[in-house]
C-alpha cells in the first residue's frame, strides 16, 4: 500500500511538472500540495522476527518442589501453606514452568547480584538469539526499548545491552517500568510512533519480568499469590519502518489502542506493591481483578471494534443497544460482535486461568481461540509482558498462521490497563520464535488446557 501511495505521489509530481510551463503559479502550488501529502504520509511499521526465552530444565519447579519450599518455610503459617497449595493446584501448570536458581536454595537467596545474574541470563540469551539468526549487527539498532516493571537497576537495563552488545553511542534507549504485564504492548506503542519519525529505523524491543527480588516473603496471603502465577520468561522483538524490510518482515502493525482505568480507585488499588505489616515487600492481587479486567477490555474493545469489525457487525451492535434504550430490548442481551470475523488468532495475556476464561466469555470465543493463552500458561507460566509472544510463537508452531491472517494481542496490566496490537501477516516462514515451543507442544497432564 505504500509504495501504490508513492507511486501515485510522483505521477502527480510528473503532472505537476509537465504543466509548469504554462501555468507557474499553480504548478507551485501544486508542488507545495504534493509535498504536503508525502510529510503526512504515516510509514509503515513490520515486525521482522521476535524470540522467547526458554529457561533451561535445570530451571524447573515442579509441584513437588513448590510444595516442599512451603513445608520448610517458617515464615509461612500453616493456613497460608493450605490455601496457596490450593491456589498452585489451581493455577493451570505443568511441570515445566522455572525460576531462577537463586530463589530455589533454601533460604531463598534474594539480593541485587542475583537479580542481575537473572537479568542478563534472559535478556542476553533472546537478544542473541535474535540477531544471529536475522544476521541484524547490533551496530544497525537505532532505537531500543526495554520494559521491566519490578526491577529498575542503575546503571538502567538498556544500558546493560548496550555495553554487552556494543551499540552505537546515538542509539535512542528508553526504559519503561511499573506498567504491569501490558507493558508490552506500550512498547510496541512507543517504537511505532519513534519509527514513524524517525524513517528507515530498526528498533530492538525487550519484554522481560525479573523474579528475584520480588519473591514475596511475607504472609499475607494476597501478595503470596503472586508466587504461584509468576514464572520466568522474556522476549525480544525487531521492528522496522524501512520499505526494503517489507519483503522480509513477519507481519505489518495495523493498530494499537491503549485503555488505563486508573481514575477509578477500585481499578488502580486491584494489583498493588505494598509492604505488610512486617515490612516485607509484595504485590497484592485484589479479588476483584477478573471484574476489573472485565471493564478494561470492555472499554478497549470499544475503541478497537470500530477499526476492526466488518460494517454488519457493527450495526448489529448498535441496533441492539438502540432496541434497549427505546425500551423494545430490554430483556435482550447487548449482541457481542463477533471478533473472528476480524481476526483469525487470538492471544490473550496469560494472566491466568480464570482471567483467560472470562475474557473468552465476555468475547463469545470457542476454546480453539483460547488454546494458545491456556498452553503458554500452562507449559511457561505468567512471565508477564512477554506472554503475549510466547502465545504467537505457539501460533506459528502448530503451523496456523497464514499470509493475510490478522492477529490480536491483547495485554492486561496494573493500573488497570487493557491495550490491544493488531498485526496483519506478511510472511509466516521460518520465525525465530517458534522454536521456543520445540518438544513442548502436547499437552502432557490431567491438568492440561
Amino acid at each position: 500500500m505504500a509504495m501504490a501511495s508513492l507511486r501515485h505521489v510522483l505521477g502527480l509530481l510528473g503532472f505537476v511538472l509537465a504543466f509548469a510551463h504554462r501555468h507557474f503559479p499553480l504548478a507551485m502550488l501544486g508542488l507545495v500540495a504534493i509535498f504536503f501529502l508525502v510529510s503526512k504520509r504515516k510509514a509503515s511499521v513490520y515486525l521482522l522476527d521476535f524470540n522467547c526465552y526458554r529457561p533451561p530444565d535445570s530451571f524447573r519447579l515442579p509441584k513437588c518442589m513448590f510444595q516442599e519450599h512451603l513445608f520448610l518455610d517458617e515464615k509461612v503459617d500453616q493456613k497460608s501453606k493450605a490455601f496457596l497449595s490450593k491456589i498452585f493446584e489451581k493455577a493451570g501448570f505443568s511441570e515445566e514452568t522455572s525460576i531462577p536458581p537463586s530463589i530455589t536454595e533454601l533460604p531463598i537467596k534474594r539480593s541485587l547480584s542475583s537479580a542481575l545474574e537473572e537479568a542478563e541470563t534472559v535478556i542476553f540469551s533472546v537478544v542473541h538469539g535474535l540477531l544471529s539468526k536475522n544476521n541484524v549487527s547490533p551496530r544497525s539498532i537505532d532505537i531500543l526499548i526495554c520494559n521491566s516493571t519490578m526491577f529498575c537497576p542503575t546503571p538502567s537495563l538498556t544500558a546493560m545491552v548496550v555495553n554487552e552488545f556494543g551499540m552505537r553511542s546515538n542509539i535512542q534507549s528508553y526504559n519503561l517500568s511499573g506498567m504491569g504485564c501490558s507493558a508490552g504492548v506500550v512498547s510496541v506503542g512507543l517504537a511505532q510512533d519513534l519509527l514513524r519519525v524517525h524513517k528507515n529505523s530498526l528498533a530492538l524491543i525487550i519484554s522481560t519480568e525479573i523474579l528475584n527480588m520480588n519473591w514475596y516473603k511475607g504472609k499475607n496471603t494476597s501478595m503470596l499469590i503472586t508466587n504461584c502465577l509468576f514464572r520466568m520468561g522474556s522476549a525480544a522483538l525487531l521492528m522496522s519502518s524501512r520499505d526494503q524490510d517489507k519483503k522480509a518482515a513477519k507481519y505489518e502493525l495495523q493498530h494499537l489502542v491503549r485503555t488505563t482505568r486508573a481514575h477509578d480507585d477500585q481499578s488502580y488499588a486491584c494489583v498493588y506493591q505494598d509492604v505488610d505489616s512486617e515490612d516485607e515487600i509484595g504485590v497484592s492481587i485484589s479479588k476483584s481483578i477478573v471484574n476489573v479486567a472485565g471493564d478494561a477490555l470492555k472499554a478497549n474493545v470499544a475503541s478497537l471494534g470500530p477499526l476492526v469489525l466488518p460494517y454488519t457487525e457493527q450495526c448489529r451492535y448498535a441496533w441492539s443497544i438502540i432496541k434497549r434504550k427505546l425500551g423494545t430490548g430490554r430483556k435482550t442481551e447487548i449482541y457481542v460482535p463477533n471478533f473472528r470475523r476480524a481476526f483469525e488468532h487470538f492471544c490473550i495475556h496469560a494472566g491466568g486461568k480464570s482471567v483467560i476464561d472470562a475474557i473468552g466469555k465476555n468475547l463469545k470465543l470457542g476454546e480453539e481461540a483460547l488454546e494458545a493463552s491456556k498452553m503458554t500458561l500452562y507449559k511457561f507460566g505468567n512471565t508477564s509482558a512477554s506472554s503475549i509472544w510466547y502465545e504467537l510463537a505457539y501460533t506459528e508452531a502448530k503451523g496456523r498462521v497464514k499470509v493475510g491472517d490478522r492477529i490480536w494481542q491483547i495485554a492486561l496490566g496494573s493500573g488497570f490497563k487493557c491495550n490491544s496490537a493488531v498485526w496483519r501477516c506478511i510472511n509466516p516462514e521460518g520465525s525465530q520464535g517458534a522454536k521456543v515451543w520445540e518438544g513442548k507442544m502436547e499437552a502432557d497432564g490431567v491438568d492440561a488446557p
